[in-house]
């Protein structure tokens, strides 16, 4: 349990000194870079907003105020509510039962609560716990809403569940280096990934065994003689074609012509 102080810096200035590491090893008071730290703590919101905060005061305040996942944005650089919220998790250290209640919130109104549980599970948690339970949420299509300096572009929950196992910063943040998936796999740390598209080997050789029966359909539809499919069979090599002599033109309609 997270003790309250009237001054919320003594977390950076104890540099977590007195506070348990992280599941994987790492300081929370030191992850995030120490000019994001410095901004976050200086910053309107934190003050406002995160001051005395719990576990479950937590899901209200992302509710209420978080509109869009980003680091710092603007000219100005200052940290979005999302950052601010993902420190203040830093600090109360939630265990994994929590995050996971986090998570398990579904609809619209509590996405950025899950996108916010994700991103403090990467930061945080071991390289198997962190793939087994982010690949979990691939199959997630809402919409997020992300801003940078640029400006505020759309994105999706899949798309930043794999940002956060692929890319090495996110949302203004260096997430710390883990083992690539491949590696994992061969020291047998991780079972081998099930794409939900299923085998990607048994789609390529199906897409093969489709795309020779198509061949082989257009070479034997050549082959066969041009009318066929009307009914028709085209005259053999000297064969005459049998005219109607009722057809046949009068004489006088041909001096006529």
């Amino acid at each position: 349990m997270a003790t309250h102080r009237a001054d919320e810096k003594r977390f950076l200035d104890e540099r977590g000194n007195t506070g348990p590491l992280a599941p994987n090893g790492l300081n929370p008071a030191t992850i995030l870079e120490k000019p994001v730290r410095e901004r976050i703590v200086d910053c309107y919101f934190w003050k406002d907003q995160c001051f005395a905060l719990n576990e479950a005061d937590i899901v209200s305040r992302v509710v209420s105020h978080v509109t869009f996942i980003a680091g710092t944005y603007g000219d100005s650089q200052r940290p979005s509510p999302f950052l601010c919220l993902a420190f203040k998790l830093l600090q109360l250290g939630p265990n994994d039962d929590i995050l996971k209640e986090y998570m398990g919130y579904g609809g619209e109104k509590f996405k950025y609560l899950r996108a916010l549980a994700l991103f403090y599970w990467r930061m945080t948690r071991q390289a198997k716990d962190v793939y087994t339970m982010l690949e979990g949420y691939l199959e997630d299509r809402r919409k997020l809403r992300r801003k940078t300096r640029t400006g505020t572009t759309l994105t999706f929950m899949d798309q930043f569940v794999d940002d956060l196992l692929t890319k090495d910063r996110v949302c203004g943040t260096t997430l710390w280096k883990m083992p690539k998936r491949e590696i994992l796999e061969d020291l047998e740390v991780l079972e081998p990934r099930v794409s939900s598209l299923g085998d990607i080997e048994d789609l390529l050789d199906e897409s093969e065994g489709e795309v020779e029966v198509i061949k082989n359909g257009a070479e034997s539809e050549s082959a066969d003689s041009p009318g066929e499919e009307f009914g028709e069979e085209a005259m053999e090599e000297g064969e005459r074609m049998d005219v109607d002599p009722s057809d046949k033109p009068s004489s006088s309609k041909q001096d006529s012509l």
